[in-house]
């Protein structure tokens, strides 16, 4: 029976009703050896009064695991920062408000199978990054993972953070460099990779509901994104492997598949035909 500790962070800021039914998925587990860090921004929408009752009826009951505070931030990335900073956890996760565990047993999924990798490494001289497979709720479909983290997967394109976790240890130096507002998540990951020497293991595991539509999928952003992209694949790759990427993407047509799959008209079956490339590569 796997007893392994996890840490579930959610930064918050005016969410709404998406707060709720984050947690909900969270609480909802039928593996219950996790905490929930909930870290919020200084919310004004009566959110955070609806969930703990003050002066309302409460819609999530008491529950130990659940630790709450509030304090100003700079952006999501400074709240996850400050949240990282208090989790007891061995592994960590961050569910943004509005994502949603895929099913209840996504943490005992989860557990048993990276207790089992662990058992079969001698030694632990490394951390792991365990990811899975997403649900994309805007395109109504599965996307899954790469089965393998290479330099070209680093640079094309890593999980996101709503199916990763994290060894806790990888944030014991530093967390999410602020200076980045779009691509901190993925300047982690990457600087995790490259500078900590982590090993980043698929397990196949759908992990969440990922809502979309959020602050770095607005058109402003995504130019910011492919800038940041550039600044830090050329850092942790240097310029002639990153150069040579961006050419082998372009002539993939790494634009067009990339338009293709988010379409909701035909995400479907792009994401049908990815996952059975990448089931042919495990």
């Amino acid at each position: 029976m796997a007893h392994l500790f996890f840490s579930i962070v959610v930064v918050s800021l005016n969410p709404g009703d998406k707060l709720f039914s984050t947690l909900q998925s969270i609480l909802d587990q039928d593996y219950g050896n996790f905490e929930i860090i909930i870290k919020d921004g200084g919310s004004t929408d009566g959110s955070v009064q609806r969930l703990f009752g003050e002066g309302t009826e409460r819609k999530i009951p008491a529950d130990s695991r659940i630790r709450f505070f509030q304090e100003p931030d700079s952006g999501i990335y400074d709240g996850m920062n400050q949240a990282v900073q208090k989790v007891q956890g061995r592994y960590v996760l961050f569910l943004n408000c509005g994502d949603r565990f895929f099913d209840r047993s996504v943490l005992s999924d989860a557990a048993s199978f990276m207790e089992k990798q662990e058992s079969t490494e001698v030694g632990r001289g490394r951390s792991y990054i365990f990811y899975g497979d997403q649900f994309n709720q805007q395109q109504n479909s599965p996307v899954h993972s790469a089965p393998v983290m290479n330099d070209f997967t680093c640079y094309r394109n890593v999980p996101c953070h709503q199916v990763c976790f994290y060894d806790a240890q990888l944030f014991a130096q530093r967390g999410y460099d602020t200076d980045y507002r779009v691509r901190a998540d993925y300047e982690h990951f990457l600087y995790c990779i490259y500078d900590k020497n982590a090993r980043a293991v698929y397990m196949p595991v759908t992990v969440a509901f990922y809502e979309g539509g959020g602050f770095s999928e607005t058109k402003e952003n995504r130019k910011r994104s492919a800038l940041e992209h550039k600044v830090i694949t050329r850092y942790y790759q240097g310029w002639g492997k990153s150069t040579w990427f961006a050419f082998l993407m372009l002539v993939s047509l790494a634009p067009l598949r990339t338009w293709i799959a988010e379409n909701p008209a035909l995400a479907g079956v792009y994401n049908k035909v990815k996952s059975a490339v990448y089931g042919r590569r495990k």
